[in-house]
C-alpha cells in the first residue's frame, strides 16, 4: 500500500508517496525521484506556473479579441504558433483560424443544445498560462510549452501559443479548443492543473532549466492565489482590489490591531500536518543515507514563515512600514 509523508485528506500536497516493500524486516525507502524533488523544494528551486485565465472562452467575439490581444502588442505584431506547427500572422489571423477551428458551427451548435437544455453556457476554448520567474531563457519556456502541448493535446485538440516577454516574467499563453477532433469536451480540473504543473517543470528540467512543482502550502506560501485579472493588475502595481483590502487593514493597523479571520484556524492546522509531514521526511531520509538532505529538510521546516492569512500578511507589512520607512521601497504594498 502506498504511503504519504505529507497528506492533508483531498488535497495531495507533496506527492512522495511510492514506497516499495522490501519484504519482511525490511523499512519502506524513498525513490530516486521522490528524494529529488524533496531536495528541489526544500533548496527553493524555481516554481512554474500554470494558469487558467477563466473569462472570455464562452463567447465567439470574445475568443478572437483575446487573440488579437495575445498577437498585436505596443512593439508590434506576434506570430500565433498552431498545433499544426504553422506560423501565423497578419490582420485577418484571428478570425481565419477561429474558422479553421470550426468555433462558429460550435457556437451555433451549442446554443441550439442550450435553447433545449436552458443550461449554463460551455466554454468554447481555455484559455491557459505557463510562466516562469525572472531571468529564466524564455526560448526554452517556449520549447517546454511546445513539448508539452504536443504530449498533451497533439492529434486531440486545436490549439494556437505565443510566447510574451513584455513582463519580467517569460510566460506563454495558449488558446486550447475546448471540444477536441473526436468530440471529447476537455475538463481541467485541480488534479489536471497539478499534472499539467509537473509535466511542465519536467520538460523544463529536460532542457537544462531548474523547475519545480509543488503545492503553495508544502513550500510555507499561505497566500491565496489572486484570479486572473486580479493577479496581472497587482504585478503592474495598480491592483484595486489589492488597494483596497489594504486601505481596510491599515484602519485595523492604526487602531493598534490586526484583523482576524475565520480561516487562520484551518491555515494553522494545515501548517501542522506540512510541518509533521516534513519531520517525517527527513527522518527517512536519515534512514536512507541522505543525512545531508534530512539536514536541508529540517532547516527548511525552521525557516518557514508563520502562517499568515491574506490581510494578516497585509498588516505585516504595513507594520514593518511603521517601524522602518525604508521598507517602502523594498516592500510595496500593492
Amino acid at each position: 500500500m502506498q504511503k504519504r509523508l505529507i497528506d492533508i485528506p483531498g488535497v495531495p500536497l507533496l506527492d512522495i508517496a511510492a514506497y516499495a516493500r522490501r519484504g519482511p524486516g525490511h523499512r519502506d525507502r524513498l525513490s530516486p525521484a521522490e528524494v529529488q524533488q524533496i531536495a528541489r523544494t526544500v533548496r527553493r528551486t524555481p516554481e512554474v506556473m500554470v494558469k487558467v485565465l477563466s473569462r472570455g472562452g464562452q463567447d465567439l467575439a470574445a475568443v478572437r479579441r483575446h487573440l488579437d490581444y495575445l498577437r498585436l502588442r505596443d512593439d508590434g505584431e506576434l506570430e500565433l504558433e498552431t498545433d499544426d506547427g504553422q506560423q501565423l500572422s497578419g490582420k485577418a489571423v484571428s478570425k481565419e483560424l477561429l474558422n479553421d477551428w470550426d468555433l462558429d458551427l460550435e457556437e451555433h451548435r451549442r446554443r441550439s443544445d442550450l435553447d433545449a437544455r436552458r443550461s449554463l453556457s460551455p466554454k468554447l476554448v481555455h484559455k491557459l498560462m505557463f510562466s516562469m520567474p525572472a531571468g529564466t531563457p524564455p526560448e526554452k519556456v517556449l520549447a517546454a510549452v511546445q513539448i508539452f502541448a504536443r504530449e498533451e493535446f497533439g492529434l486531440k485538440h486545436r490549439y494556437a501559443m505565443v510566447l510574451h516577454t513584455d513582463e519580467p516574467h517569460p510566460h506563454v499563453h495558449m488558446v486550447v479548443k475546448a471540444v477536441g477532433e473526436q468530440g471529447v469536451r476537455l475538463h481541467i480540473r485541480k488534479a489536471t492543473l497539478r499534472e499539467w504543473r509537473r509535466e511542465f517543470a519536467r520538460h523544463l528540467r529536460a532542457l537544462g532549466i531548474a523547475a519545480n512543482a509543488t503545492e503553495r502550502a508544502v513550500r510555507g506560501e499561505t497566500r491565496n492565489p489572486k484570479k486572473d485579472g486580479i493577479y496581472r493588475a497587482s504585478l503592474r502595481g495598480d491592483s484595486t482590489y489589492i488597494r483596497a483590502q489594504a486601505e481596510a487593514v491599515a484602519a485595523e493597523v492604526l487602531k493598534g490591531g490586526t484583523p482576524a479571520e475565520p480561516d487562520k484556524r484551518i491555515l494553522v492546522q494545515t501548517r501542522k500536518a506540512i510541518e509533521d509531514g516534513w519531520r517525517s521526511a527527513a527522518s527517512q531520509l536519515a534512514k536512507d543515507g541522505y543525512q545531508a538532505l534530512a539536514d536541508d529538510v529540517r532547516h527548511f521546516v525552521e525557516r518557514l514563515p508563520a502562517p499568515r492569512t491574506d490581510q494578516e500578511e497585509i498588516a505585516h507589512e504595513l507594520q514593518q512600514r511603521i517601524r522602518d520607512p525604508h521598507v517602502r521601497d523594498r516592500h510595496p504594498v500593492r
